[in-house]
């Protein structure tokens, strides 16, 4: 497919799971795509990503940063936008999971989480809004756990990853008159290493699905290429759940 040719894109947490599912979905449609990792730890997943997105014959930027950190996120905008000519979406991904009891969430967790889901996301497109052209989109992954809380122990997840809902609803009436959209996709469970289909919980998270099954990383990414892409130039402030229904 060509529908983002030309186009240039930046992932944050793009290395593994749904974010290079995302980095590659991308290329695959024509973008060049930098996208961000946390560490030196996670360099070779980048790498991988890095030659998949070369093998597809698009330009590949991976960009060691920490979203846990507003001057990296800026910085890894400013880099992206300089190294690819220019940025015309960007995909707000970096995440972590939090789980655990309400009473025992230490401010230390507190404050990570929400820098990392909520603080990250703002950062990163107030930097992105100085180099989008009418045109560009903004996308946020939050989760499906924002809209409904099902089980105990997500108190902190839920919270930080809520906020992307009223964030993109603002958001996209103040870029609106610019011709710049942002939505935001919300996942269900999907098969990641962060959250494996035969990891402990698994059996749970699919019993409440009605699909009765895990989603692929894939799926995610066909929802996001489908808002930055030409279908999804009318779609803005809007949230798309994809969860096998678990939400329904």
């Amino acid at each position: 497919m060509t529908d983002l040719l030309g186009k240039t894109a930046l992932v944050t947490g793009g290395s593994r799971g749904i974010g290079a599912a995302i980095v590659r979905r991308l290329a695959r449609d024509g973008a060049d795509v930098a996208f961000t990792y946390v560490s030196a730890a996670g360099k070779a997943k980048a790498e991988e990503v890095v030659a998949d997105v070369e093998a597809q014959g698009r330009r590949a930027v991976a960009i060691q940063s920490d979203a846990e950190d507003p001057d990296a996120v800026r910085d890894a905008v400013d880099r992206a936008a300089r190294e690819l000519g220019r940025l015309d979406i960007l995909v707000n991904n970096a995440g972590v999971w939090a789980s655990g009891p309400f009473e025992e969430v230490t401010r230390a967790e507190l404050d990570r989480v929400l820098a990392i889901h909520t603080r990250a996301a703002f950062v990163g497109s107030q930097a992105a809004s100085a180099h989008l052209p009418e045109g560009g989109r903004i996308v946020s992954i939050g989760s499906n756990l924002a809209l409904q809380a099902p089980f105990p122990g997500i108190v902190l997840y839920s919270m930080s990853k809520s906020a992307l809902s009223g964030f993109t609803k603002a958001l996209a009436r103040e870029l609106g008159p610019r011709g710049i959209t942002v939505n935001a996709v919300h996942p269900g469970s999907t098969d990641t290493d962060m959250n494996p289909a035969d990891g402990e919980s698994a059996d749970l998270q699919r019993g409440l699905s009605a699909l009765g099954r895990y989603a692929h990383a894939d799926d995610m990414a066909a929802m996001v290429a489908h808002l930055v892409g030409p279908g999804g130039r009318s779609i803005t402030g809007a949230e798309f759940t994809v969860d096998g229904g678990t939400n329904a």
